[in-house]
């Protein structure tokens, strides 16, 4: 795979300040496939001081001018939407479809939302004797991860472009590639010197110094929720916005009058999807216990065939994390109906599609987030032990309800103490807002939301 061996700083590709490199690892057969600087505080500095330096022009630079950049920019992914898929195949280990109809298409989608948002937003409004204006909070420090590594640095620095801020981006060490092909695209779509900066690095290092520096004004980060709030600490401490996307345990719940067997398949697709790692993924599914066992043969038969057809984990590390996770669910008592700790393949880092039956809200694999192809189905007795089973958590970033009537299914969603709830299998929306309540972060991402995280407010009183 191509690599370049600088960072993109004020418009252009610069040596790394410092000798280390990063070696970025195909999981589907342990081989290193590129290498990519490990920046240093150095890096991220002269990156945030382009960043200021570029600030002034491009927030004042006419909406329908950064319209026009983002719009090239979407037409730059769509036309590089082969190579993408490819490389995020190579090193996330996605099968190419997979990669193909959502890393890479996905971005696309969003781009063209915050072109749109752009020129369309209200970034003036009237309120009886005031002019309220909406104005970009400055330089951004964006800090990505690799499960979905396109979507999310599209998701924060097309909103924030689309504001008139500035940004830096830290991409995940597992899934630099990508992000080096979307610098690439940034200047082939004409955004000004500055306006957009890459720096690739490690998250105690380059991630610490881009959270921790005086000239960045709003932190966004994508990742669990113990890193989320060690960010959100240092951003603290000199009283920065901050906008975090955490983790997750959502609950699907299948209310007795849901087409059950559609449910139970479409909800075993959403935990296997990219290999379990999402963060809004339904590991939990909660089934009425006149209808428990027959959701677990359903289950245990959708999941069996996955093991040919999703790809590995990220790494070595997450393999062993996951399967750390469904030793655990036995131990503590969980009936094992479908896969197991042992490793399907010899190479790679792969993980066996798991399904739990007979899990309890106090066990571990109902409560932490696993991060990998594992599905825990729990039992309830009536809605209101459903609800308590869906709200006890400390997670509250996704989740879905089934049942045979919208309303039914609306009434219960709206009781949920969640971000986002899919109704009968909703469709994934770029408009709608995304994030969590509880532990699973602060802010949105998405749509007009998403912009509005960017945004700061100054009335002016006549």
């Amino acid at each position: 795979m191509k690599a370049h061996d600088g960072m993109y700083i004020d418009g252009e590709w610069r040596p790394a300040t410092g000798p280390d490199v990063i070696e970025v690892v195909n999981p589907a057969d342990e081989q290193v496939i590129g290498r990519v600087p490990a920046g240093t505080a150095e890096d991220v500095d002269l990156a945030v001081r382009a960043a200021r330096a570029a600030l002034p022009a491009w927030a004042a630079t006419a909406p329908a001018e950064r319209a026009a950049r983002l719009a090239a920019l979407r037409d730059v992914l769509a036309a590089r939407k082969d190579e993408i898929a490819e490389t995020v195949t190579a090193e996330l280990g996605s099968p190419l479809k997979f990669s193909q109809n959502v890393h890479a298409a996905v971005p696309v989608a969003v781009a063209g939302s915050y072109a749109e948002l752009a020129a369309t937003h209200p970034f003036e409004e009237k309120v009886g004797n005031s002019t309220v204006h909406l104005e970009p909070i400055g330089v951004v420090a964006a800090i990505t991860p690799w499960n979905y590594p396109l979507h999310q640095i599209v998701a924060k620095v097309a909103p924030a472009l689309a504001a008139g801020c500035t940004v830096v981006l830290k991409p995940a060490e597992d899934t630099p590639l990508v992000a080096q092909l979307f610098a690439e695209a940034v200047h082939e779509a004409g955004v000004p010197a500055g306006v957009f900066n890459l720096v690739t690095g490690l998250g105690p290092v380059a991630g610490q110094a881009l959270a921790e520096h005086p000239g960045v004004d709003l932190v966004s980060f994508t990742g669990s929720t113990a890193v989320g709030r060690q960010i959100g600490a240092t951003a603290g401490a000199a009283l920065k916005k901050v906008a975090l996307e955490l983790g997750g345990k959502s609950a699907n719940v299948i209310l007795p009058s849901a087409d059950l067997a559609k449910a139970v398949n479409v909800g075993v697709a959403n935990v296997m999807s990219n290999s379990g790692q999402t963060c809004s993924a339904w590991t939990r599914m909660l089934v009425h216990r006149d209808q428990y066992e027959e959701a677990v043969e359903l289950a245990a038969a959708a999941a069996a065939k996955y093991g040919e057809r999703i790809g590995p984990v990220v790494n070595a590390k997450q393999q062993a994390r996951v399967r750390g996770y469904i030793e655990k669910g036995v131990a503590e008592g969980a009936r094992l109906v479908a896969g197991g700790p042992e490793s399907p393949r010899e190479q790679g880092y792969f993980v066996t599609p798991t399904v739990f039956a007979d899990v309890t809200s106090e066990m571990t694999i109902a409560q932490e987030e696993i991060f990998g192809p594992v599905l825990s189905i729990l039992r309830y007795e009536d809605e209101e032990d459903a609800l308590r089973i869906a709200n006890g958590t400390v997670y509250g970033l996704a989740g879905a309800v089934w049942a045979g009537e919208e309303a039914e299914a609306v009434a219960f969603a709206r009781r949920m103490d969640t971000g986002q709830v899919d109704i009968n299998g909703g469709r994934f929306n770029p408009l709608a807002p995304f994030g969590g309540y509880k532990q699973s972060g602060v802010g949105r991402e998405l749509g007009s939301h998403g912009l509005t995280e960017y945004l700061q407010t100054k009335s002016l009183q006549f």
